[in-house]
């Protein structure tokens, strides 16, 4: 991937969320169905843990049917984010290849469904927090994909070790890397061989954390099911 493309993707995020208010608020909605949202996690209330996040959430594959609705501003926003969201699907797309070979099911198992499937971009914005203890920036979760490819600014990210009592693991930042989550449907489709990763977003006091998440799985309206390959006398259906 050239990084460059990365640069400008991580450019155009950080200015959307520098717009003022009255241009964001022009794509806000509490309708989860909506193909370009803009909102808010931040919240005053009595919970014990609050969520201090913005965020801005919208499909991208194919890119052509979904471009138009996206930011009009910043004014590079559609190409810059275009040319990413374009790159992240091209690295889905080989990054299944890769786990369907691994699980015995060949390359291709999986490629025209992947590459034709549903892809969703998701901008995250967390502001300083004057209390990082009391507060996340998204609770504790594993993703409704088959894989989630994540860009950040800096460090926040945490995984849960099942392994170590479901002890939670900071995921260092490497410099001029994606991270690649398994999620959900993965851990169907491959009966239990791959597991789906718990992950939660933590805070701190001093800077803006920005990242930028591209989710990827087969279509909307195709359902995921363990592979008839996978499963046998000793495997059973899970």
């Amino acid at each position: 991937i050239d990084w460059s493309v990365v640069d400008k993707a991580l450019s155009a995020a950080q200015g959307f969320f520098e717009l003022p208010a009255e241009e964001k608020m022009k794509l806000k909605s509490s309708d989860v169905h909506k193909p370009v949202r803009y909102g808010t996690s931040v919240k005053d209330g009595v919970d014990k843990i609050q969520f201090w996040r913005v965020f801005l959430k919208h499909y991208a594959n194919p890119l052509n049917e979904w471009l138009h609705l996206w930011p009009e501003n910043p004014p590079t926003y559609r190409e810059d984010m275009g040319s990413f969201s374009t790159e992240m699907q091209k690295l889905a797309v080989e990054l299944t290849e890769a786990v369907t070979e691994s699980l015995g099911l060949g390359p291709k198992y999986l490629s025209d469904k992947m590459s034709q499937g549903m892809q969703a971009i998701t901008l995250n914005c967390y502001p300083p927090c004057p209390e990082p203890r009391l507060t996340l920036g998204l609770p504790p979760h594993s993703d409704y994909s088959c894989l989630t490819i994540l860009l950040q600014t800096s460090i926040g990210l945490e995984i849960k070790d099942m392994e170590d009592g479901g002890s939670w693991k900071r995921v260092r930042q490497i410099e001029g890397a994606l991270q690649v989550h398994i999620g959900d449907h993965f851990e169907v489709l491959s009966n239990g061989l791959y597991k789906s990763v718990v992950h939660r977003a933590t805070l701190n006091s001093e800077k803006t954390r920005i990242s930028i998440v591209s989710f990827h799985s087969l279509g909307l309206d195709q359902k995921v099911e363990p592979a008839p390959e996978l499963v046998d006398e000793e495997h059973r259906k899970r």
